[in-house]
């Protein structure tokens, strides 16, 4: 099993949701996260003051998906997420030794 962490565009969220449905992925936990890279910030102006946001909200997509699914998986993020600008995201992988789900005492990939 893997876990995937992408970090995307919070406007594309529905249309990443979307993909990983179409591929049979139900499943995913969604948290509103801030941060910056390459696109570093910008400067807005507010009543007349200049000032830096140096941290752009993101949307950070958590799942955890057998390893036979997870270039599928990918793939759909990427295409989903993808506008072609600086700030479209990240994607991490990480093993996961064990699942468990806690109503019905599942384990594996049975828990997924």
């Amino acid at each position: 099993m893997k876990k995937i962490e992408a970090v995307i565009k919070p406007f594309k969220l529905e249309e990443v949701r979307e993909a990983l449905s179409e591929i049979g992925i139900n499943g995913l936990t969604v948290t509103e996260v801030k941060g910056f890279g390459r696109q570093k910030g910008h400067t807005e102006l507010y009543r007349g003051a200049e000032y830096t946001i140096d941290f752009l909200p993101k949307v950070k997509l958590e799942l955890v998906v057998s390893d036979d699914i997870l270039d599928s998986a990918m793939d759909a993020i990427v295409k989903a997420a993808h506008t072609g600008k600086i700030g479209d995201g990240k994607i991490f992988v990480t093993s996961v030794e064990q699942a468990l789900r806690i109503r019905t005492g599942e384990t594996g990939e049975e828990a997924v």
